[in-house]
């Protein structure tokens, strides 16, 4: 455990930054999860998804929940999904 007045201010917010972070990362997990489901099965009319999809990944990358670079790699691979069921 910290023992500095600033480390314990430090763990403290790092405890708030994980908890906030967790969040965002499980929504994004859940939402590419249901848009990789619904392409094995049907595969019809996943734009609003892979819209929703893409505005979620944008907005944990912008507020560095995860890497830019990462955020474009999850996004080409969603479209490229999207795309390839649509043929």
């Amino acid at each position: 455990m910290a023992n500095h007045k600033s480390a314990i201010k430090r763990a403290r917010q790092n405890e708030l930054r994980r908890l906030r972070n967790k969040s965002v990362k499980t929504r994004i997990k859940t939402i590419v999860k249901d848009i990789r489901s619904a392409a094995g099965t049907s595969g019809k009319d996943m734009s609003a998804q892979i819209n929703a999809a893409q505005s979620a990944i944008d907005r944990a990358s912008k507020k560095s929940v995860i890497h830019k670079r990462t955020a474009a790699r999850k996004i080409s691979r969603l479209t490229k999904l999207a795309n390839s069921t649509r043929s």
